[in-house]
């Protein structure tokens, strides 16, 4: 998202800002894993068993969940650089992000102990290596056009026109193809990665 800007308008606070809300949804989640019933958890284990014996998924709704995985976060966030309600929702969505991912994890180690780190990894440690980064390069410029856009003065005017120019959209255009390379490599790794775990943990 490109905005004009004051001479030099920081970025780095609103990333940090940005990345305070995440890491408390990393603090969230594993907290409410924590509190999840063991029953709860017993049945997660059956499940992830049952996995091993169950057929793939079609390959068109393999390919359409994990494209989803990946590009839900950063397209939310850099739409909601248009509207001035993302000043609110920007942090909000770093906070959804980070508490799934927390429980996600904090789940999988509370059923297996040592052997759950390595399930998280397999499922979540490439997508988050690709998706996390993503984030945030969406995320921060969003919210300073956002802010921009919500910073409405006295007399009905902003302080600085919002300007959606050739940054905005070619940040974009990279981003979108980095997460749909990383998405098809994880289609490629994730399924022989992830067999290769389970296979180990629950045999």
């Amino acid at each position: 998202m490109t905005v004009q800007r004051r001479r030099g308008s920081p970025e780095l606070p609103r990333l940090i800002f940005l990345a305070v809300f995440f890491l408390l949804g990393l603090v969230f989640g594993q907290a409410i894993a924590l509190r999840v019933p063991r029953e709860i958890l017993a049945e997660l284990k059956a499940y992830l068993g049952e996995f091993l014996c169950l057929e793939h998924l079609a390959v068109s709704e393999t390919v359409l969940s994990t494209l989803l995985l990946y590009f839900r976060y950063p397209l939310l966030a850099f739409l909601l650089g248009f509207a001035s309600i993302g000043v609110i929702f920007l942090p909000l969505t770093g906070l959804a992000f980070g508490f799934f991912l927390s429980f996600s994890v904090s789940c999988f180690t509370t059923i297996f102990g040592r052997n759950g780190v390595l399930l998280a990894l397999a499922l979540f440690g490439f997508r988050c290596a690709v998706t996390i980064p993503a984030f945030f390069l969406l995320a921060v410029p969003s919210l300073n056009a956002s802010g921009t856009l919500a910073g409405i003065g006295k007399k009905g005017r902003r302080a600085m026109p919002v300007v959606y120019g050739k940054e905005c959209w070619l940040r974009l255009a990279v981003v979108c193809g980095v997460l749909f390379a990383g998405a098809l490599v994880d289609l490629m790794i994730s399924p022989y990665l992830l067999d290769f775990v389970l296979r180990r943990i629950l045999n």
